[in-house]
Parts: structure tokens; C-alpha cells; sequence
């Protein structure tokens, strides 16, 4: 009966890492990160996934959607349709670009509840896009609970390109915050040598900078991830600062 019961054991606790290990992304991605004057509409998805193991999990609607254009902030929530992302409960939307510069949108998820890490997820979200190829104050903060505030513009990269930034959490850097990252799976043609290196990791040093160099063109995400200094329903709430960049790569004449 004891020679039954280890492999058992063995096998339920595979399972049980690894269905943790990979990293949780919220996940904002648009059509281009750069709009050019031909086609000024470009669809928006959200969705919250492991994005390069392509494993979803349903996103509730969101509590907030916008975008931030030049100082303003408008809302988009209104805008957002039911979608699927990787089998799983998802929403678009689509936005047109009608003036030149940078336009970050955001959203800020309802608290998803991980029965796997016995706590909540809240990812704050965001991601930028230059429309016909202008925009400054890359590097102005949102205000908002977490964030990653670029140090290299978030836009216009080659892939190969070092990506700095700093995590703030409330309004303040981070020091030695841990960063996941992970490339966007898209089209399912990638596969880690190793399952450690699905999710990449970096620390912050003592003033919140981090960097990393990405090493392939497409999307590529980071969360910034701190404890929230409160609890939901008796559980501990995970605070992920979230930032998408795409990196392109060279185009032949």
C-alpha cells in the first residue's frame, strides 16, 4: 500500500507546481504600438493569461479602462465588448487615433481570486502607443496604485534593445522589487529549453530601476510585483505593476 501511496503523492505535487509556475500577466495589447496616418483605428485586447505558455483565464470586466492623452484622461469602459482570448472570457475594443503623439491606456482589473496561491491578483495594467510616429512625456507617471515608469521609450525598439524602468508603488519607487517577464506567445511557434526559463526575472536595485534586453520582436510583458499593505476577504492581494512593450525588428530594403 506505501509503494501506491508515493507515486501518488509524486504526481499530485507536479501537478501542483506546476499548474503555479507560470507568472500571471494582465494583459493590454494593441493591434501596433506605433499608428500610422493610413490606418488610424486599431483594435485593443484585454485579456489575463500565462501569455507564453498561451494558458488563459477568464477576465471579469474590468473596474477601469481609459486612456491618457496629453494630460486628460477619458474613459473607455463603455467601449469594451465580451471577446475570447485563449479559450477564456476576454474583452476588445476598438480605438481610433485622431491626433498625433502618445496615448497610454490602462486598466486597473477586478481582484481575481488564485486558489492555487491562496490570495488575489490586481495587475495594473498599461501600455503606450504613438500615433504617426510623435509623442513625449514617456516618462510622466500615471498617478496610479502601481505602475512601471519607462526609462526607455516604450515604443519605436528594435528587438535586441535594453528596456529600463522603474516600479513605483504608491507614487514612491520600489526598491528591490521582483519583475517578471515574458514574451508573448503568439503564434504558439516557441518553446523554453527549460520551464524556468517560461517566466524571466530581474530585481529592481535600491532606487526601482530594472533592465533587460529583449532578445526577440513582439510583444513583451513586465510586472513589477509587490504585497498590497491590506487584505481581501482575509486573504493576501498581490499587486502587479504592468507594462507591455513591442520590439520590432529590422526591415529588409
Amino acid at each position: 500500500m506505501r509503494k501506491q501511496i508515493i507515486p501518488v503523492l509524486t504526481i499530485l505535487l507536479v501537478v501542483a507546481f506546476s499548474s503555479s509556475a507560470f507568472a500571471h500577466f494582465g494583459m493590454l495589447i494593441p493591434e501596433n504600438s506605433i499608428i500610422s496616418p493610413k490606418k488610424k483605428n486599431a483594435e485593443l485586447q484585454l485579456s489575463f493569461s500565462h501569455p507564453f505558455e498561451l494558458i488563459g483565464m477568464n477576465l471579469v470586466k474590468p473596474q477601469k479602462f481609459s486612456v491618457f492623452y496629453e494630460g486628460k484622461e477619458t474613459n473607455l469602459l463603455p467601449t469594451l465588448k465580451e471577446n475570447k482570448v485563449m479559450d477564456h472570457d476576454s474583452f476588445k475594443t476598438e480605438y481610433k487615433f485622431k491626433r498625433p503623439g502618445m496615448y497610454t491606456f490602462f486598466m486597473e482589473p477586478t481582484p481575481y481570486p488564485e486558489p492555487a496561491e491562496d490570495n488575489y491578483i490586481i495587475h495594473y495594467t498599461k501600455t503606450v502607443v504613438s500615433a504617426f510616429d510623435e509623442g513625449e512625456d514617456w516618462n510622466k507617471p500615471l498617478g496610479v496604485k502601481t505602475e512601471i515608469v519607462p526609462l526607455t521609450r516604450p515604443w519605436g525598439n528594435y528587438a535586441g534593445n535594453v528596456f529600463q524602468g522603474i516600479v513605483l508603488l504608491d507614487g514612491k519607487p520600489a526598491p528591490f522589487t521582483r519583475v517578471e517577464v515574458e514574451f508573448y506567445n503568439k503564434d504558439a511557434k516557441l518553446e523554453a529549453p527549460y520551464e524556468c526559463m517560461v517566466t524571466q526575472e530581474v530585481l529592481c536595485d535600491e532606487n526601482g530601476v530594472f533592465t533587460f534586453a529583449c532578445p526577440k520582436a513582439g510583444w513583451w510583458g513586465f510586472a513589477g510585483l509587490n504585497d498590497a499593505d491590506y487584505k481581501i476577504k482575509g486573504k493576501d492581494v498581490e499587486l502587479g505593476a504592468v507594462l507591455w512593450i513591442e520590439m520590432l525588428p529590422f526591415k529588409n530594403k
